[in-house]
């Protein structure tokens, strides 16, 4: 299978319509270079089903395929509404309740059972992405909570609750959440998805029991919430990478500021060498027309264009009526901007970190090296995985190629803007290893004689210390 070449990632999600094996391999043939399970939907066994397929195909075509596990979280919904919905008129009364109960034009059902403790007078409560609004006029703080409907529609049954005034007191790993966890970890999935991230605590609580089963899944935080802005510095501290949710994102805040928050996040996540993924209705309308809306090929055109690590697709891959269609257009948007109006090496503010100055430096050294040699490619060697992240954030012209004798790290690495990943497990000296490298690359056809490389590696290689080297070599 011989992939198409660009740097800004796609990550599909995958569902009925992507994963049978001949679909979920021409999605891959075509551009997507992570799969996302969606623990929202499907059963623990449909998602097995989904593992071992992946891990099937990266076998039997040498790829480096990544799994992104996305664990639903404290995602609140109503319960059942009676047949064919209620009808919610302007004005009338609403009451919720945390009783078990079929819904209708006077009461409803809501599976938080903490929401009238959590809910004050005056609070706005939105239902169905923010179809339907309704204020708090009383809470009994028990079971019961009052309101008015202030904007009514046809309300049907589990939909979603986005409470953005109100500090829900729910945990960000459910129980349904940690089973689903400890799940994926069996099957070592490379990447944890964690959704309504509040907190830089909510990741390290994640984190801790990824340490404890002894696993290397790293984590996403999903930025959805107003409480996630609030604290966006500590949360990218933390995390391993950032997902820019627009969809509740754009019901819990004002929209109008989804898109500058979109950049400042992208920003900020660069500065951190953090991979950051721009996700929510980027090729909506094409879930049933075989073509986008001009509106959303200028939305993943400049999502390329902020410096997003990738851009996800949802319902487009996992009900739509045209998944490997998705795929060649949002492709062609990417590759399109890559080789017209890409700003490669664009800035981004150095690290402060004094443990990692070295590395840190030798990394953006490469990067401005290679772009004054007009070097074909960065060629980096590393075991934790760190030089890639680093090199990748810097966003260069140059193609960048990673060496790891760390098998696990190189789904891990399909994430990363511009990185392709390559198993090496040699530990002669650095020079021979280098040479190593450089003719594997050659016989694979992705440098040629004549071609400048910046080959960066620790030294003794053996030791696999920080990077603290760079030699610039020209291909025989």
């Amino acid at each position: 299978m011989k992939k198409v070449h660009k740097r800004t990632k796609i990550v599909a999600t995958l569902g009925p319509a992507s994963s049978p094996k001949e679909i979920l391999s021409s999605l891959i043939e075509k551009g997507v270079d992570v799969c996302r399970l969606n623990f929202s939907h499907g059963s623990q066994e449909d998602h097995l089903k989904v593992i071992n397929t992946i891990k099937e195909i990266n076998a039997e075509n040498n790829l480096n395929i990544g799994i992104l596990a996305d664990l639903q979280g404290p995602k609140i919904r109503i319960g059942k509404m009676k047949e064919g919905g209620a009808i919610l008129l302007n004005g009338k009364q609403l009451r919720i309740t945390t009783k078990e109960m079929i819904g209708n034009e006077e009461e409803i059902y809501i599976t938080y059972q903490e929401f009238p403790k959590d809910v004050t007078e005056g609070e706005i409560i939105l239902l169905d992405d923010g179809k339907i609004q309704l204020r708090v006029l009383k809470t009994n703080s028990v079971d019961s909570v009052t309101c008015e409907v202030v904007h009514g529609g046809v309300l049907t049954s589990r939909k979603g609750v986005n409470l953005p005034n109100t500090k829900v007191s729910i945990p960000s790993l459910t129980e349904e959440d940690l089973d689903n966890l400890h799940f994926v970890l069996n099957y070592d999935v490379e990447w944890i998805g964690m959704s309504f991230v509040r907190t830089a605590e909510d990741i390290l609580q994640c984190k801790k029991i990824i340490a404890e089963r002894g696993k290397t899944a790293r984590v996403i935080a999903k930025i959805e919430k107003p409480e996630a802005i609030e604290n966006i510095d500590s949360i990218i501290a933390a995390t391993d990478g950032v997902m820019v949710a627009r969809g509740d994102l754009g019901v819990e805040i004002p929209m109008e500021q989804v898109p500058l928050l979109q950049k400042m996040i992208v920003q900020k996540c660069r500065d951190a060498s953090k991979p950051v993924i721009i996700a929510t209705q980027m090729l909506e309308s094409m879930i049933t027309t075989p073509r986008p809306t001009r509106a959303e090929v200028n939305d993943v055109a400049n999502s390329v264009l902020d410096g997003a690590d990738a851009v996800m697709l949802s319902g487009e891959t996992s009900v739509g009526e045209f998944p490997e269609i998705v795929i060649e257009t949002m492709t062609k948007i990417i590759k399109n901007v890559e080789g017209t109006a890409y700003p490669y090496f664009s800035p981004r503010k150095p690290g402060h970190n004094p443990s990692t100055s070295i590395p840190d430096s030798i990394c953006a050294s490469s990067v401005y090296l290679a772009q004054q040699v007009k070097a074909k490619a960065i060629v980096a060697m590393t075991s934790s995985g760190y030089t890639a992240f680093e090199i990748s954030s810097h966003r260069p012209d140059s193609d960048i190629h990673i060496f790891t004798g760390n098998k696990s790290l190189l789904n891990t690495l399909s994430l990363l803007w511009g990185v392709k990943g390559f198993y090496y497990d040699g530990e002669e000296s650095t020079d021979s290893s280098i040479a190593d490298v450089n003719s594997q690359l050659k016989e694979a056809g992705l440098i040629s004689s004549g071609d400048l490389v910046v080959n960066t590696a620790s030294i003794p290689i053996s030791e696999k210390g920080r990077t603290n080297m760079i030699k610039v070599t020209e291909i025989k």
